[in-house]
């Protein structure tokens, strides 16, 4: 990483003794016979056994940093096409990080997010994209399931015995909830031609549902933005309930300050046209072109919303 890993140099405490004490009386206190070699192989254990926690410490924290650049320079670029060429990169990068440090969660979690942005924000081949989503659920798993086993192990219960698994362990780590929820809603968006799939959404929203119950702005409101999708899917006279979706975007648009742009796109292609506003739907993708794309995190995503909102403006939908 260009950081060396080589220990520092310590002066024994022989060297320090003989420098200290030559040309001294003999000292009042001696080292009972046997014991003194004893001591000091101890005391070299114990420096040993430090210098190493030391070194596996800022190993892991350079790990998790480069980790953290990797998505930050990812999420923060204006040009796709340019992280649509370099990403593969990154997630060969991250593979072989994972490789060699499997139980590192802070690799699984970079991994299991940035293979998911890539796949849903990038990739337009179904095949590509259930196979990276598929990487970003298996990632997700093995971050989650090594703190979480119980609920991992209800995933193909029935609704109601997972949601009582769940509500009975009460999962606080936020962001291994998130990323494991998230990570499951876009596999199985990869795969919206599969009953199976489909029928456990109702476990991903529970789960979402957990986390903004905790914080309702969690991840700039995107959680609120995920369940404002889920709620959108059905119109009232079939038996959906679109208003409630329509609250969540609006919770999504004021977590974020208005910076988060596709959180007013997903408003308008999935709100709007489920109950046919074209007044709001024009008005919401007006202000995302009229908006800045740049925002922490958010510049690769707000600028892919731009160009979805061009598009969604020429579809003559109404």
């Amino acid at each position: 990483m260009g950081a060396s890993t080589s220990a520092p140099h310590f002066a024994t405490g022989s060297n320090i003794l003989n420098r200290s004490t030559r040309n001294t009386a003999e000292p009042v206190c001696r080292e009972t016979p046997g014991k003194g070699g004893a001591t000091r192989g101890l005391y070299r254990i114990l420096i040993t056994a430090l210098i190493l926690a030391l070194l596996t410490g800022c190993a892991s924290m350079a790990r998790e940093r480069l980790a953290t650049n990797l998505a930050s320079a990812m999420l923060n670029q204006d040009d796709p096409d340019i992280v649509r060429a370099g990403a593969p990169a990154y997630l060969l990068l991250l593979d072989g990080m994972i490789h060699d440090n499997p139980n590192d969660q802070s690799l699984l979690l970079a991994g299991s997010r940035l293979y998911g942005a890539f796949a849903t924000g990038l990739i337009r081949e179904p095949v590509r994209v259930k196979r990276l989503t598929q990487r970003s659920w298996e990632y997700a798993q093995l971050a989650f399931c090594a703190r979480y086993r119980e609920i991992c192990e209800q995933t193909d219960a029935r609704y109601d015995q997972f949601a009582a698994t769940v509500d009975r362990i009460a999962p606080g780590e936020l962001n291994l909830l998130y990323v494991y929820a998230t990570s499951w809603a876009g596999w199985i968006a990869a795969r919206s031609d599969d009953w199976g799939a489909l029928a456990d959404l109702p476990k991903v929203e529970h789960l979402l549902e957990r986390i903004i119950a905790q914080a309702p702005e969690y991840d700039q409101g995107r959680a609120q933005l995920y369940l404002g999708v889920m709620h959108s899917q059905l119109p009232p006279a079939l038996g959906g309930k679109p208003e409630i979706g329509k609250a969540h975007f609006e919770l999504a648009i004021t977590y974020s300050g208005g910076h988060d742009l596709m959180a007013k796109v997903e408003y308008a292609r999935r709100y709007a046209r489920l109950v046919f506003d074209q007044p709001l739907h024009d008005r919401l993708l007006h202000e995302v072109l009229a908006a800045p794309a740049q925002a922490p995190d958010l510049t690769l995503s707000n600028i892919l919303a731009k160009q979805q909102a061009e598009l969604l403006l020429k579809d003559e939908y109404f």
